[in-house]
């Protein structure tokens, strides 16, 4: 049963390994809309926010470009998603490998 979850497992990260060479273009962040006067939304601004580096950062967006950040923003939080599970497995994996050798070779 373990060393067929083990294969499973490495299965799933060759999945993953290949669903991150499909990712194109990525961005971290947030996209908001904001308003000059927020009480009468008057003057709406697209503003990007993100952290990079331990530093916060906030950037205006041009209307033009607001569906190319959505999607590169869409990319980036896949990417994140996959890394997370990929750091899952390995962890899994490893602890799987070690519990095997354990019990392939007793003292």
């Amino acid at each position: 049963m373990d060393e067929k979850r083990l294969r499973q497992i490495e299965s799933e990260i060759e999945k993953i390994k290949r669903d991150l060479l499909a990712i194109g273009e990525m961005r971290p962040g947030s996209l908001s809309k904001q308003y000059r006067v927020p009480q009468k939304q008057i003057g709406p601004f697209w503003q990007l926010s993100y952290t990079h580096k331990m530093k916060s950062h906030t950037e205006y967006v041009r209307h033009a470009f607001i569906n190319e950040l959505k999607k590169q923003i869409a990319s980036y939080k896949t990417f994140r998603k996959l890394v997370t599970k990929w750091r899952e497995l390995a962890i899994e994996h490893s602890k799987l490998k070690i519990h095997l050798a354990k019990r392939n070779h007793p003292k």
